[in-house]
């Protein structure tokens, strides 16, 4: 029968030595007075210590001293597995000064393994990741040099066929931020961008014993129709109400609390970019990657679209009239709306469906997509990609594994070169004013987080948009299959690529 406690209440069920998984996605639906509860804790009396912490997609404010980063950073945490780590800035510093063990292991297959141990499995199969930095006859998933535990990812044969085999530690702590609980201590979602791995973060934790601790911003008298509440009160522990922090009306658009038509869109995005703070400025390479890779979408496709370069193709389909006929989808579970971005990534603008987060990644491994347009990095002569791992910093490969596993297009939207680029279109012309100092086009990547070898095999179409012109993936390597007005491929391309490629 769960209690209703304070944070610093519920806090002192964690013993040392547990491992807790928290139901957050990037920097959103963060149980924060949980982790400020942690943390007081912790700095008072340190405990509690020797803590392994696991996230399908992180969990950060994108603050150096908020949500867990200051408890991480004073030696609560030995080990961290997470898809993504973006929005934790200290604590990706840590990593790479190898302060505690950090593995990165793709979203997707985080959050099956994490269903499985809801079904009483150790761990899930999945033919994501395979050739690409996570396989452990790679890489293997550690970040840093402290980092050694190989039986995250072990690679298996079943039926003849190899896999990843993901197995996570036993997860003995939950925590949650819900919306509301009822008398029956039922755990609603109304008010939350999404639900992400809730119930099967509790079912496991309930599977090994341990304790589920959630955060609502209110008590109801009436219970939630049965449908909507996403977790059950016999499998809660603790409930900690927490009124919710005051938000600007433009976030309920994200909520699903009320029907947004296509027309409505564009205005409640740039709404919530507004209270982002960062005024966006797309440069001009940008816009004509974003033109060109909108001219590979297709009625009643559905499709996932990336941060960064590939968010510019919305504008130009819509421009072309097909962005309402084409269902857009986020890992989180949303679909059929139009992805948020910035701080809030994660969210969706008037999304008809919110899925549990496996459910969304059962869709994405299966080839359930059939576009996806994602940035990248860098590109190899093999046509391998690499968008995770920079020269001395890292954000983590998130959802981007899953998604383009098996999807069957693919399109890479990235510059030629980059840091000092400037690009001009005149009269539908292009001209490279200057270039920039680093290259994107590589003998070697860095990482690999798109295996071409496996795009091959799985036939797959492959495109890479630049601002200059788009190459394919063929069993060879790349083919320039377009160059645009204005480009002389003698002296905008070639130079800049430092290997052969197909024509």
């Amino acid at each position: 029968m769960f209690q209703l406690m304070t944070a610093d209440e519920a806090i002192r069920l964690i013993r040392d030595g547990d491992c807790i998984c928290v139901n957050s996605f990037v920097g959103i639906e963060i149980p924060s007075e949980l982790h400020a509860a942690i943390y007081r804790r912790f700095h008072d009396i340190r405990t509690p210590r020797h803590l392994t912490m696991i996230s399908s997609a992180g969990f950060g404010e994108w603050e150096e001293n908020s949500c867990a980063e200051g408890y991480i950073r004073e030696g609560a945490v030995d080990r961290l597995i997470c898809g993504h780590f973006g929005a934790m800035p200290s604590t990706k510093k840590l990593v790479l000064e190898d302060d505690f063990e950090a593995y990165n292991l793709p979203l997707g297959c985080i959050s099956h393994a994490i269903r499985a141990q809801a079904g009483g499995l150790p761990g899930a199969l999945s033919k994501v990741g395979l050739d690409i930095f996570v396989d452990p006859r790679r890489e293997g998933p550690g970040i840093n040099a402290v980092s050694k535990d190989q039986n995250l990812v072990k690679v298996v044969e079943v039926d003849g066929e190899e896999f990843l085999y993901y197995k996570l530690p036993k997860i003995t702590v939950a925590l949650i931020k819900g919306t509301a609980a009822d008398k029956k201590g039922n755990i609603t979602f109304d008010d939350m961008y999404l639900s992400g791995d809730a119930l099967s973060i509790c079912q496991a934790t309930k599977a090994n014993g341990g304790i589920v601790i959630v955060q609502v911003d209110k008590l109801v008298d009436v219970p939630s129709r049965p449908r909507n509440a996403v977790i059950p009160g016999c499998l809660v522990d603790a409930i900690v109400v927490e009124p919710a922090v005051w938000r600007d009306e433009a976030y309920s658009a994200l909520t699903g609390s009320f029907e947004i038509s296509y027309d409505d869109w564009q205005g409640w995005s740039e709404k919530i970019e507004s209270l982002d703070g960062v005024q966006k400025k797309d440069s001009e390479a940008a816009r004509i990657i974003g033109r060109r890779a909108a001219q590979e979408l297709r009625r009643d496709d559905i499709v996932n679209i990336g941060i960064g370069i590939p968010e510019t193709i919305c504008r130009y389909a819509r421009k072309n009239g097909i962005l309402d006929h084409i269902t857009l989808t986020v890992e989180s579970g949303g679909v059929g709306g139009f992805p948020a971005s910035g701080r809030v990534f994660g969210a969706m603008i008037g999304a008809t469906s919110i899925h549990d987060m496996s459910n969304q990644f059962d869709l994405y491994n299966n080839g359930g997509l059939d576009v996806c347009f994602m940035g990248a990095l860098e590109v190899d002569r093999h046509g391998n990609v690499n968008a995770h791992k920079g020269p001395g910093t890292f954000a983590g490969i998130g959802g981007f594994a899953n998604i383009t596993a098996k999807t069957p297009t693919v399109v890479f939207c990235l510059t030629l070169n980059t840091k000092g680029l400037v690009v001009e279109r005149k009269g539908g012309l292009v001209s490279v004013v200057q270039n920039g100092s680093v290259p994107k086009f590589v003998d070697e990547v860095k990482s690999v987080s798109f295996s071409a070898k496996r795009a091959i095999a799985n036939r797959q179409r492959v495109l890479y948009v630049t601002e200059r012109c788009v190459f394919s993936l063929t069993p060879r390597g790349l083919r320039l299959i377009e160059v645009y007005p204005g480009i002389d491929p003698e002296r905008d391309i070639f130079p800049y690529i430092p290997f052969e490629v197909e024509v």
